[in-house]
C-alpha cells in the first residue's frame, strides 16, 4: 500500500501503518532481499565471501557496526549502501527537527503538537536518501557538534530562560534520529567525546549541559577506523568498543580479476577516451600488479596501506597520457603503449607513504621501481623465464632479439611518435614478432605491438638489453652500448 498520500496522523493509524525501528527496517529489508536473491551491496567487489556475510550477520543481529581496515577498502561505501536497506519513505511529524515518529514522539515540539491536534497532526514523508548522516572525526569535533548545546540566540528570540529545554540546539546525532549515522576515523575522536557516545549507544540517552533529557534515539551507528590509528593518532576507548556490536575487518582485493573490475567501475572515463583509445588487457594487468607490488614493497609503509584509488587514478593517467599524444600527433585513434606508463608516476607518488629508505630513494624513483617490478613479475606468465646464468653454446629463446641489438644501433621510441611510426620502429626488430607468434599465438592483432614493447622491457629488466630514459621517450640498445653510455 502507498502510504505517502496520507497527510495526517489519524489517517495513518486508520490505514494500519505499523512503525518500525531503523534496525528492524534494515533487518526485514535484508531478509526480503536475500530471499529474493537480490544483490544487497551493489558495486562492492571481492567481499562476497568475507566482509559482506559478516555485515549481513551484524544487520540481522541489529548491531551497531565498526568497519576496521586500511584506506581505500570501501568502508564508507559499504555504510552508504546500507541506505538501500531502509524503507523508501517513513512518516515524521511535520516540522520536527529530529524526525519524530508520530507514534513515538521524542521532542517537546512533536509531543505538544500531537497533544494539541491529535489525529489532525500533520505528517510528512522522509525519503531514505535523506536518512544518512556522516561526520569525519577530527580532534576539533566537540560534544556540541555531535550531541547539542544551549543556543543563546534561540533563548533571546523566544524570550526563554536557559533552564527551558526549548533553548537546546540539537547536534548531528539527534538530528539523525531514525537514520544511519556514520563516524569516519573514529580513533581520531578525542576520548572525552567518545565517552559522550556511551549512553547513546547503550540506552539512547543524551546529555546536554545540565538538562535532564532522555531521548531514546533510534539511530543505526556505523563507525570506520584504520588499524594504524590505534597507535599513531589515538584509540577507541574500551567501554565504547564494548558497546559496538560487531567489528568487521575489511581488506584489499586478493585477485587480479577483482582489482580490474573495481578499477574499471570506478575510473569514470570520458566517452571520447573509451571510444578512441584502445587498452590492451595486459596494460590493465600491469596497472593492478603495480598496486600488488606496492603493498609488498620495502620502501612503502605497509601500516598505511595502498588504496585501491591508486590503481584508479593510475589508470586514468594512463588513458590521459595516450590521449595527449593522440591530440598532439593528430591521430584520431590510438593504443596505449608501455611507454605511456611513465605518465602514471604522479598518480603513484601521491598515493603511497614512504618509509625512511623510500624517502632516500625518492618518490619518483620508487614509483618507477614499482612499474618495473610489475612488468618483471608478469613477464614469466607470458614468455619463457629468463635465467640469470646461461650455459655457453646453448640456444635460448631470446638470443635472436639480443643478437639483433648487438648488430644495430638500437631503437628509440619517442613519447609522441605517431602510431604508424611507432609500429614501423618496432617492426625493425624482426625477431620480436617471431617470439610473440611462438609463445603467444592467440594474441589479438591490436595487442601485438604492446606485447613487442613488453618483451623489450622484460629483457632490459633481466639485464639482457639496456634501456635509457630520454627527455621525450625511451631508447633500447645492447648492454655494451648501455655500459658505455653510463660510464662516459
Amino acid at each position: 500500500m502507498d502510504y505517502t498520500k496520507i497527510k495526517t496522523f489519524g489517517a495513518l493509524k486508520d490505514a494500519g501503518y505499523s512503525p518500525k525501528t531503523i534496525k528492524e527496517e534494515l533487518r526485514q529489508n535484508l531478509i526480503r532481499k536475500i530471499r529474493a536473491q537480490e544483490t544487497v551491496f551493489e558495486g562492492v567487489h571481492g567481499y562476497e565471501h568475507t566482509v559482506i556475510p559478516e555485515l549481513q550477520r551484524a544487520i540481522l543481529s541489529k548491531h551497531n557496526i565498526n568497519l576496521l581496515g586500511l584506506r581505500g577498502q570501501a568502508k564508507t561505501r559499504l555504510a552508504r549502501l546500507m541506505v538501500q536497506l531502509l524503507d523508501e519513505y517513513i512518516p515524521v511529524v511535520e516540522g520536527s527537527e529530529i524526525n519524530d515518529d508520530p507514534f513515538n514522539p521524542l521532542s517537546r515540539y512533536a509531543d505538544e503538537l500531537l497533544r494539541e491536534k491529535g489525529d489532525d497532526t500533520p505528517i510528512s514523508w522522509l525519503h531514505r536518501s535523506e536518512r544518512f548522516a556522516e561526520k569525519l572525526a577530527t580532534p576539533d569535533v566537540t560534544v556540541a557538534d555531535l550531541i547539542g548545546d544551549v543556543d543563546p540566540i534561540k533563548a533571546a528570540s523566544l524570550k526563554l530562560s536557559y533552564a527551558d529545554d526549548r533553548v537546546i540546539h540539537f547536534g548531528m546525532i539527534p538530528r539523525a534520529n531514525r537514520s544511519i549515522f556514520v563516524i569516519n576515523e573514529l580513533p581520531d575522536l578525542q576520548a572525552r567525546i567518545q565517552v559522550a557516545l556511551f549512553n547513546i549507544l547503550q540506552e539512547g540517552d543524551i546529555q546536554i549541559r545540565g538538562f535532564k533529557l532522555r531521548l531514546p534515539l533510534d539511530v543505526q551507528f556505523v563507525f570506520t577506523a584504520n588499524p594504524e590509528d590505534y597507535t599513531n593518532r589515538g584509540s577507541i576507548v574500551t567501554p565504547l568498543k564494548d558497546r559496538i556490536g560487531s567489528q568487521i575487518l575489511t581488506h584489499y582485493p586478493t585477485s587480479m580479476a577483482v582489482a580490474k573490475t573495481i578499477t574499471e567501475q570506478e575510473a569514470g572515463l570520458e566517452a571520447a577516451q573509451k571510444e578512441h583509445i584502445y587498452v590492451p588487457e595486459l596494460a590493465r594487468d600491469i596497472i593492478e600488479q603495480i598496486s600488488f607490488e606496492a603493498r609488498e614493497s620495502e620502501y612503502i609503509d605497509a601500516k598505511s596501506g595502498v588504496s585501491a584509488r591508486m590503481s584508479i587514478t593510475a589508470f586514468q593517467n594512463l588513458l590521459s597520457t595516450a590521449e595527449l599524444r593522440m591530440l598532439k600527433t593528430g591521430d584520431t585513434t590510438t593504443t596505449v603503449r608501455l611507454g605511456d606508463f611513465m605518465g602514471i608516476i604522479p598518480a603513484i607518488t601521491g598515493k603511497v607513504e614512504l618509509v625512511y629508505e623510500g624517502e632516500q630513494e625518492g618518490a619518483a624513483a620508487v614509483a618507477l621501481q614499482l612499474i618495473e617490478s610489475a612488468i618483471k613479475n608478469l613477464f614469466p606468465t607470458l614468455f619463457p623465464k629468463i635465467e640469470k646464468l646461461e650455459k655457453e653454446n646453448e640456444q635460448y629463446p631470446y638470443d635472436e632479439i639480443v643478437g639483433w641489438f648487438l648488430e644495430s644501433d638500437g631503437i628509440e621510441l619517442s613519447d609522441e611518435l605517431r602510431d604508424t611510426d611507432y609500429k614501423q620502429t618496432l617492426d625493425q626488430v624482426g625477431p620480436l614478432h617471431a617470439i610473440i607468434q611462438r609463445y603467444q599465438p592467440e594474441t589479438k592483432p591490436e595487442d601485438v605491438y604492446f606485447l613487442c614493447e613488453f618483451v623489450l622491457w622484460g629483457l632490459t629488466l633481466h639485464n639482457k638489453l639496456s634501456k635509457y630514459r630520454l627527455d621525450d621517450g625511451m631508447q633500447f640498445h645492447d648492454n655494451f652500448r648501455g655500459y658505455l653510455r653510463d660510464n662516459i
